[in-house]
């Protein structure tokens, strides 16, 4: 599970602290003059990355487009989840849903108690909410061979339910004035792909087709393009019409009659001519092979790579270059900073830890199978590591002309960020085990 989390974490890492350096060099004018930059796809005089008429520009495309891309892998992973994975049954749902609304609540309230009376500054108390998963999984990776694996799933779905608080904060509090014939030919492609989800269409090209449509619709229809990735994540169809035996059996069928020759070392340089009923059986094999991957599963799988190593490193690159030219201690300790960092290291831990733990006293729910409160603590602790999805909403709070409030938001993400990681890990290095949890001298609680 958590593999693939640490080569995209470390990714994310030299992203960031490539931004940094460059927003804060001679470059820096031109690292912020790149994400200025126009983009569009146009026919006639028709362009597909327009907003209102003005044309996208390179940080508008990374926030709205590829980021809609973030959330659409996101959106699989959610409903994955919720149909047979960790959010399945309320008994598996409970411990994590309860620790992330506790986790999105929280760090709320420290950031309304922490931050001056102003109502612009007010609007960036959602920023702390969002646990990032990756870099999350990604530190709990370092102890993988110590820690319980009950701890590890409760992150990975508690970060899987705080992205969807998440998704609906976004969808609620970032609504612009509502377009009402935008969002009517949106309503439409939703009922479109509804169809098709029911109606069992597989092709991906479709929905993909579909769902940029929606996304075009979205975008100018005053709900945040992002939602559009989410909507189309839970339209595309998880289970097979023929059931898994089908497709086995119509593997074993074909490969059964496929004629069985003998290669020779002199044989392996010649070509390979197949006939024509060869051809036809290997491809009913290819074919039946496709079919024993739902769409949904063979969707995710194939976003997983450039979600992973390209989009959100890039989102990175283009949001978390802080210009600390002109900052005062004033900035760093006070106002907008300090109230997302401690909402992320104070806020999300307390939330996180407080709510199980009445749950847990009132039989609710049980403490993950293994995990002594110490190790259970600590994983709450690493839940405080905001990072993607912070500096989405912070965008999204401080947009155009609050350049200052922003770099302070992001300041304060990289600061609890970094805050959350170095206590958790010292944290879990100190209450987890020094050998495997499975071993007799692991140690109980």
């Amino acid at each position: 599970m958590l593999k693939k989390y640490v080569s995209s974490s470390m990714l994310l890492v030299i992203a960031t602290v490539a931004a940094l350096i460059v927003a804060n060099c001679p470059w820096g004018d031109l690292y912020r003059y790149i994400w200025q930059m126009p983009v569009s796809l146009s026919v006639g005089g028709f362009n597909l990355f327009s907003h209102g008429g003005h044309a996208m520009n390179l940080g508008d495309f990374i926030s709205d487009f590829l980021m809609a891309m973030f959330f659409l892998s996101v959106g699989l992973e959610i409903k994955r989840e919720v149909l047979c994975g960790e959010l399945s049954t309320v008994k598996k749902a409970l411990a994590p849903i309860i620790g992330a609304c506790g986790g999105m609540l929280m760090p709320v309230i420290v950031f309304y108690l922490v931050c001056p009376k102003d109502p612009v500054m007010e609007r960036g108390m959602a920023i702390p909410m969002a646990t990032d998963i990756a870099f999350s999984l990604g530190v709990l990776s370092i102890f993988s061979k110590r820690c319980p694996a009950s701890l590890k799933i409760f992150l990975a779905a508690l970060a899987v339910a705080d992205d969807l608080g998440g998704i609906i904060v976004i969808a609620i509090r970032y609504t612009d004035h509502l377009n009402w014939q935008y969002l009517g030919w949106a309503g439409l492609c939703v009922a479109f792909l509804a169809l098709c989800n029911w109606r069992q269409v597989r092709s991906k090209a479709l929905y993909m087709a579909a769902g940029l449509v929606l996304w075009y619709c979205m975008l100018n229809s005053g709900i945040h393009a992002t939602i559009a990735g989410v909507v189309l994540a839970f339209c595309i169809p998880a289970n097979l019409p023929n059931g898994t035996k089908y497709y086995i059996n119509r593997i074993r069928t074909n490969l059964a009659q496929f004629p069985q020759t003998e290669t020779t070392i002199a044989d392996r340089n010649k070509p390979v001519v197949l006939s024509d009923d060869e051809i036809h059986m290997l491809k009913s094999v290819e074919s039946a092979s496709d079919h024993l991957i739902s769409p949904l599963q063979d969707l995710e799988d194939a976003l997983k790579t450039p979600i992973n190593f390209f989009v959100i490193p890039l989102f990175a690159f283009a949001n978390a270059g802080v210009n600390f030219d002109g900052m005062s201690l004033a900035s760093l300790f006070g106002g907008v900073g300090l109230s997302v960092f401690l909402g992320l290291l104070i806020g999300k831990f307390t939330g996180v830890f407080s709510a199980t733990w009445l749950f847990i006293k009132l039989r609710v729910i049980q403490k993950p199978e293994g995990a002594t409160w110490a190790s259970f603590a600590s994983v709450c602790m690493i839940c405080g590591i905001g990072f993607t999805v912070s500096m989405f909403m912070a965008g999204l709070s401080y947009p155009g002309g609050h350049t200052d409030l922003l770099n302070d938001a992001k300041l304060g993400i990289l600061m609890g960020t970094v805050a959350s990681a170095v206590v958790g890990s010292l944290m879990l290095n100190a209450t987890l085990p020094k050998q495997k949890p499975d071993t007799p001298s692991a140690g109980a609680e």
